[in-house]
């Protein structure tokens, strides 16, 4: 059985418009993908395609061998595939441990104990201090999210992403409002994600992408340009131009 996520011949029209052409790449387990291209490239439908946001024309997705393309966005959520970022979609007015909690209480079906305490759920509690340490979020555990700076907040989203143990964590645009100062911390936690976790990170910050991706693919209009290592998307002189500008070349 293959392992990881799957993607053969994947494509999507809308009317005679076809926004995704004959897609086919694979996410093996502990993959640091990024997907790069321009503004209209078709990134954010890909991504899409992969939740169930959308459903393809045709083609097939797989994780771990078993196909997900009649599964809804939440049975794909269950069956491993999460997608975090971009909009951050926190209660501001609840601590960072509070919004930390609500996804596991949902993952484990037990949504009546949002406000229980440790002494109520040993195993989550204990669960919850793991995420606040691997994304550096302990000092922030008890304070209300909305008093927190962005790339902070964006920590929490990924936390609470983290805490629905995914097999394939899409970051869509991570680094997106993030003040340039604060962009280590996005770096830092993608760096630390667990290493059999498969990552696809669509990202404009190409500094970003060549800090944290071993892999990178190239998307135009819908298809795939180049699929290559950072130092072959480097050396294409028409991605050089096209996609990463001067700084790059």
């Amino acid at each position: 059985m293959t392992s990881g996520l799957a993607v053969h011949g994947l494509s999507k029209n809308f009317g005679g418009l076809q926004v995704a052409r004959n897609l086919t790449l694979s996410l093996p387990n502990g993959a640091r993908t990024a997907l790069i291209g321009p503004n209209g490239a078709g990134k954010t439908t890909f991504a899409n395609l992969l939740t169930g946001v959308l459903k393809p024309t045709s083609g097939t997705i797989l994780l771990n061998g078993k196909s997900v393309g009649k599964m809804s966005e939440s049975e794909r959520v269950r069956a491993g595939i999460a997608k975090t970022f971009q909009i951050t979609n926190l209660f501001r007015d609840l601590t960072v441990r509070e919004n930390i909690r609500l996804p596991i209480l949902e993952r484990e079906r037990r949504t009546n104990k949002v406000f229980c305490h440790s002494d109520g759920i040993p195993e989550l509690e204990c669960e919850i201090f793991q995420l606040l340490e691997d994304l550096a979020l302990t000092p922030l555990a008890d304070k209300p999210v909305r008093g927190l700076a962005y790339g902070q907040q964006r920590l929490v989203e990924l936390a609470l992403t983290l805490a629905l143990k995914p097999k394939v964590l899409i970051l869509d645009e991570p680094a997106a409002g993030v003040p340039s100062t604060e962009s280590h911390l996005i770096v830092q936690a993608i760096k630390r994600l667990p290493a059999d976790l498969s990552v696809l990170i669509i990202e404009h910050d190409m500094q970003l992408v060549f800090e944290v991706a071993n892999r990178i693919i190239v998307l135009v209009n819908g298809a795939i340009l180049l699929d290559g290592t950072p130092q072959e998307v480097i050396s294409n002189r028409e991605v050089r131009e096209l996609y990463l500008g001067a700084d790059h070349g």
